[in-house]
């Protein structure tokens, strides 16, 4: 970094030549060398070069290029640092991100980097500072002529992409890569594997084709496995996920019931990172086999998606509080989804959840409540739907018993959902009263930072909170006549009302906005 430069490095930038160029590309690309030449440790100038294998305006995927990274082993973790390959990794993009080399980063809903390009220069600049006779690398798309052959002739491969590639089978010499670390089949016709891709052992990043039929059982012995990606339909036998314990990267579970994994195949997964969405929750007999897949043991874990079967039988859902309730996740959690969840309380662990920043229930119909949500100190999103047993939302929902007061001397207590910007309430068609938060007699500050309301199919709704100081956009729609309890309240930003059957949304915004003005 350049805080770390002596004086006498930061006096040969200054005195470098490149300053007397006139103004133009050659100047910015012999600025931008002057910028890679100062990239250290080494290794971080070989990560840089290598994204020259990718075309001009390509969008590069940050956890894609980071494998790719990792194949050529270049992300070795330093002596005085506890990084793993994939930390390290994302510190050397963080630096690039940072000096320019990319740009255009896109991020996910938690602020993070996903996707990013180069710059035109900067990627001449890749292209002149490479070396390709030492990436270990093939990208193969579009028509593939005699993939055999072309396999034979490369068996120091590390990195295998046939991203996008016309092929339907893979040949068998693929065992033959015994140097391979990354391959990618995505979005070929490939429906089944030979035998011998379980010779691939050390193997560390495979992206299956979602047509995939069925997971060859000798997929079981690439232990070295950190990140697997594969469609939601494959059949995946039993037994074989729950031994890769090297993998960050699972996309999901998919619970079998007489076939397919289950759920304690998870237990030993404890190095997953980022997402996790656990499929099929009906085929999970009780609590205490969902606490066998350990959930509360995966610390890197942000986000969890939780999901029934829509149409299952009604009488098999007595188990299902036990089954979330074993399904505890660890406290570091960020976001949170339950899906067609047809137990009739959610479960205490909601309580812990300090570091929850959104939370989604989708489906919930027999919960006649909503989760203690007022008192968690990070959450700025909640996306409430098809909640059909839901009638009230008092002093469970704002979670009073569960907010500490300030010092002893003090009677103000700390706000209610102190951080929350966005609430979305649709098709809670039963609920009819929204309360105030409970005050006891002393001031309570609530919704403090909330700045979009959305309320859809409410129809029996007759009463709402009156105070959102810092509400800017306010959507209620397709909603009784008698259903608008706080289009009424003094509001300011955007006002947006669509009653049943009347315009589409983005004409009555116009609409309203142009009253507004008027007035």
């Amino acid at each position: 970094m350049l805080r770390s430069k002596t004086t006498d490095e930061w006096r040969s930038i200054v005195n470098n030549k490149i300053w007397d160029l006139p103004e133009g590309e050659k100047r910015i690309l012999s600025i931008l060398k002057l910028s890679f030449d100062e990239l250290k440790p080494s290794s971080l100038k070989q990560c840089f070069a290598y994204c020259s294998m990718f075309f001009k305006d390509f969008d590069i995927e940050k956890d894609d290029l980071i494998q790719l990274w990792m194949a050529q082993g270049w992300l070795h973790p330093c002596p005085n640092k506890s990084l793993d390959m994939e930390e390290r990794g994302n510190e050397y993009f963080t630096i690039l991100l940072a000096k320019s080399f990319f740009q255009d980063a896109r991020k996910d809903y938690g602020g993070n980097v996903t996707k990013c390009k180069m710059h035109d220069l900067v990627h001449d600049l890749a292209e002149s500072v490479s070396k390709s006779r030492n990436l270990h690398s093939l990208f193969l798309s579009g028509e593939v002529l005699d993939l055999e052959s072309n396999l034979l002739n490369f068996k120091s491969l590390r990195v295998l992409n046939l991203y996008n590639a016309d092929i339907m089978e893979l040949p068998i010499s693929i065992g033959k890569l015994k140097h391979l670390r990354y391959l990618n089949v995505l979005k070929t016709r490939i429906k089944t594997f030979p035998k011998s891709i379980g010779q691939l052992y050390n193997l560390q990043t495979l992206k299956i084709a979602y047509q995939l039929e069925e997971f060859p059982r000798e997929i079981a012995n690439l232990i070295n496995l950190r990140h697997i990606y594969f469609g939601r339909y494959v059949k995946v036998p039993s037994g074989i996920l729950g031994r890769f314990t090297n993998l960050r990267s699972l996309p999901f579970l998919k619970v079998g019931k007489e076939t397919g994994p289950r759920i304690e195949e998870l237990s030993g997964l404890n190095q997953l990172q980022n997402t996790l969405s656990i499929y099929g929750l009906e085929n999970v007999r009780d609590g205490e086999e969902a606490q066998k897949a350990n959930l509360v043991e995966k610390k890197h874990i942000c986000k969890l998606i939780l999901e029934w079967k829509l149409d299952r039988p009604s009488h098999n859902v007595e188990n299902e509080d036990d089954v979330l309730k074993g399904l505890r996740p660890h406290d570091s959690l960020e976001f949170l989804a339950i899906h067609e969840f047809m137990g009739v309380e959610f479960p205490s662990w909601l309580l812990l959840a300090k570091n929850l920043k959104q939370i989604e229930l989708l489906g919930c119909n027999k919960c006649e409540g909503v989760p203690v949500l007022g008192h968690l100190p990070s959450l700025s999103c909640v996306k409430i739907k098809r909640m059909e047993n839901l009638t009230c939302m008092g002093s469970e929902f704002y979670g009073d018993n569960h907010v500490n007061c300030g010092n002893g001397s003090s009677k103000e207590a700390r706000p209610l959902f102190p951080v929350l910007k966005t609430l979305h309430i649709e098709e809670a068609q039963n609920l009819i009263e929204w309360m105030e938060a409970p005050t006891e007699g002393g001031t309570r500050v609530v919704f403090p930072c909330l700045k979009k309301l959305t309320l859809i199919h409410c129809d029996q709704l007759t009463s709402a909170p009156s105070h959102f100081p810092s509400l800017k956009r306010l959507v209620i729609q397709d909603m009784d006549s008698g259903g608008m309890p706080i289009a009424s309240y003094p509001m300011w930003g955007d006002l947006l009302i669509c009653r049943k059957g009347c315009w589409k949304t983005t004409r009555i915004l116009h609409i309203y906005t142009y009253l507004h003005v008027r007035s």
